[in-house]
């Protein structure tokens, strides 16, 4: 075995399902897990460009990745190759499930982004979220994702990421 790989973290699939399909699957680095919060880092996982206006993820963009099992939302700091921060986006998910090295995550439409500086939160896809029948389907997780995109929010505007995510 090389010093290298000697050096390297554990690796863990990350599988993010939206309406009971697998919306996108990717293998990041472990960072830690105390049980209640799984911290990823992994490559933009997309491919190629996708600019939302506000923001861009490209090849290159390293996200640290914060999943909680008592939470029903998801945290990714986002950097430029160059290591710049670009922000924070959020996913209101059910909470994560971890199964050996396999981290699943249910997306439930909603998300928010703060820009690096905190002059830009918003939030993203309330409409999706309407459209998805959950209000009527599982009216207690509707209740629970929003009340997390509220606390998402908070968080943003109150700069309490960086308590959060320490």
């Amino acid at each position: 075995m090389s010093a290298n790989s000697a050096d390297r973290l554990p690796q863990l699939d990350v599988v993010l399902v939206k309406a009971g399909r697998t919306k996108i699957r990717y293998t990041g680095e472990l960072l830690t897990d105390d049980g209640t919060r799984v911290a990823v880092r992994a490559p933009w996982a997309g491919s190629g460009v996708r600019d939302f206006g506000f923001v861009r993820f490209e090849p290159g963009d390293v996200f640290t990745e914060y999943y909680w099992r008592d939470r029903w939302y998801a945290v990714k700091e986002v950097r430029s190759a160059k290591g710049a921060l670009k922000g924070w986006y959020c996913d209101v998910t059910r909470p994560a499930r971890r199964s050996g090295a396999e981290l699943v995550v249910e997306d439930l439409d909603l998300d928010l982004w703060r820009s690096a500086d905190g002059a830009d939160v918003r939030r993203l896809d309330e409409d999706e979220f309407a459209e998805s029948g959950l209000d009527e389907s599982d009216p207690e997780a509707a209740r629970a994702a929003l009340a997390a995109l509220d606390e998402l929010e908070s968080l943003a505007r109150g700069g309490g990421f960086t308590a959060l995510l320490a």
